[in-house]
């Protein structure tokens, strides 16, 4: 075994590096909704520090995949075969709250708090795992909302409430939630699938910037959105994984016709 065992993590467990370039990893993972398989060995690498985007037509198993990377398929009745690794790791060994600090998720639709200002929204998970530092977590929703490009059209109106925001603002107001916890990881359920051509912009624009310091994974039913902000994309169909590659490659030259028919609009 030559995996080489670094530190301990603050919950006893131990960081196992397979791969510096490897996030996450999904090994023969199958997927069930009671005995209704939703995805069928699934295996393949997520890469630090890139976008990776999954497509394929709706019922493909696109988002039931998402919500295993952070154990929310559980959440809904749900339950696996297989493994996830996060860094080496066996995401069942964490605690389902810890885990999701470490794998956050951006839902289709912007969920704010409606009752809580903006810069609550922000520290909303901080506040709820007990961290009440007033000057710190002012510090953090300045960092986190300048990091999702929201700063300076909100930096007036903190204490508004959230749900005041336009649709766009409040997607973005739930990316900088996210980063106020420092995951390492970032899932996008169809985050611009509800925004105006604008506000995708900024979306896509703020994807490109947060690869820098974080793994993404975006399901997104648009080709030309796939195209531009992924580095490798995943294209599932029936609940399997029928090509994975990098995105320039698959968008240009799939090894795979089924592939090439769904990119070009033959199906789904």
């Amino acid at each position: 075994m030559n995996e080489q065992l670094l530190m301990m993590k603050d919950d006893n467990i131990p960081i196992v590096h397979h791969s510096h370039n490897v996030r996450m990893e999904s090994k023969s993972l199958y997927a069930y909704f009671g005995k209704v398989p939703a995805l069928n060995n699934i295996s393949f690498t997520i890469q630090r520090n890139k976008v990776l985007a999954i497509i394929g037509p709706s019922g493909c198993g696109k988002s039931t995949f998402l919500r295993c990377l952070n154990r929310m398929h559980e959440e809904v009745g749900g339950t696996i075969d297989g493994e996830i690794l996060l860094d080496g790791n066996n995401i069942m060994e964490y605690d389902p709250v810890s885990l999701r600090k470490k794998v956050g998720m951006i839902f289709q639709k912007p969920n704010p708090f409606p009752t809580m200002s903006v810069s609550d929204n922000v520290t909303a998970g901080l506040r709820l795992n007990g961290f009440h530092n007033r000057k710190k977590l002012r510090e953090i929703v300045e960092k986190s909302l300048t990091q999702a490009a929201l700063w300076d059209e909100v930096k007036d109106i903190l204490k508004h409430p959230g749900a005041n925001l336009s649709g766009g603002q409040q997607q973005r107001l739930c990316i900088a939630r996210t980063l106020a916890v420092e995951p390492e990881v970032i899932l996008m359920d169809e985050p611009a699938s509800a925004l105006d051509p604008i506000s995708t912009a900024k979306i896509e624009e703020l994807i490109f910037q947060l690869k820098q310091n974080y793994t993404i994974v975006i399901v997104t039913h648009n080709m030309q959105q796939a195209a531009r902000v992924s580095d490798n994309t995943a294209f599932f169909y029936m609940g399997e994984l029928i090509e994975y590659d990098k995105t320039s490659k698959m968008f240009t030259n799939p090894s795979k016709k089924q592939t090439e028919d769904y990119i070009t609009g033959r199906f789904g």
